[in-house]
């Protein structure tokens, strides 16, 4: 399946934010002073677990989705240079 530039760089982008957003949710995770993920005793709660679980799924998802995506845009990137390329080398044969 060939997808369009567009789509690609989409994909691409959805990749970086996943990562920004992810890992800046589980640094605030990890610092929770609300009682929320930590017990009083400093034990993680079930809310810490399934968030980070959650967290730990979407990373992993965007990471596959922008990796498509990077794969997408370099193999368009090498097609175009070599469209150019051949173009340039048959203009100077003539």
């Amino acid at each position: 399946m060939k997808l369009s530039s567009r789509v690609s760089w989409f994909l691409l982008a959805f990749g970086v934010w996943s990562w920004i957003i992810w890992i800046t949710f589980v640094k605030n995770l990890w610092k929770d002073g609300s009682g929320l993920a930590f017990d009083d005793a400093g034990d993680p709660t079930a809310y810490f677990w399934v968030h980070l679980t959650l967290a730990v799924v979407s990373f992993l998802l965007g990471t596959g989705v922008g990796l498509i995506g990077f794969r997408s845009v370099r193999r368009l990137r090498e097609e175009a240079a070599g469209a150019a390329g051949s173009a340039g080398s048959r203009t100077a044969n003539e």
